[in-house]
């Protein structure tokens, strides 16, 4: 069994978790404010508070994996990261865009 280097190691499970995240964001977004089928009279708050949290936890891992990578010189990482957030910065455009 080859063992991995601990940074290595959190920077795989970054990477992975951050997609996991950002999936789930996505998901979460277009069921409940794109793909609905009749406009609510009030925003749902606990949906709004769970985009935000999972946006927050989202960007701390992005950028933690960016920089641990960026320590550690892995190329790969580091553009697994930069275009990780470039996807996130996409996606909040797009949203500012439809919700004005």
């Amino acid at each position: 069994m080859q063992r991995r280097s601990p940074k290595i190691q959190f920077l795989f499970w970054a990477a992975f978790f951050s997609v996991v995240l950002y999936i789930w964001i996505v998901t979460v977004g277009l069921f409940n404010f794109v793909l609905i089928d009749e406009k609510p009279l009030n925003q749902p708050q606990n949906i709004i508070f769970l985009l935000f949290t999972l946006y927050g936890i989202l960007m701390l891992l992005t950028l933690a994996g960016e920089v641990v990578s960026t320590m550690i010189n892995s190329k790969y990482y580091q553009r697994f990261f930069g275009v990780m957030l470039f996807f996130i910065f996409l996606t909040l455009l797009v949203a500012r865009s439809l919700f004005g």
